[in-house]
């Protein structure tokens, strides 16, 4: 199981586009081979930054996932509407206890 962070801060001018093109494909982007889990956050104190969180089965669907029409057609329409360099982490899960 992968996990990949993605953080994205925007203008605020363009952050309602992005939440509708989000709502458009997140069903597309759920149903994806691999895909078990996608979410979006908003960050409480910079409401211009965003992040995605989602669990892929491997890298390598996470990676097919990347070199896709669908994230394609995604990643054109809001990689102009960033106000910085979006940044990403793939990670692996440790621990997940609950208290």
């Amino acid at each position: 199981m992968l996990i990949r962070i993605v953080k994205l801060s925007f203008n605020p001018k363009n952050i309602n586009e992005f939440i509708e093109i989000f709502n458009i494909n997140e069903k597309n982007i759920r149903n994806f081979k691999g895909c078990r889990l996608l979410e979006l956050y908003r960050d409480k104190e910079n409401p211009n930054i965003f992040f995605t969180y989602s669990y892929w089965d491997s890298e390598e669907y996470l990676e097919s996932y990347k070199n896709s029409e669908l994230f394609k057609s995604i990643w054109v329409k809001i990689k102009i509407l960033f106000n910085d360099k979006p940044m990403a982490w793939s990670v692996n899960k440790l621990d997940s206890s609950k208290t």
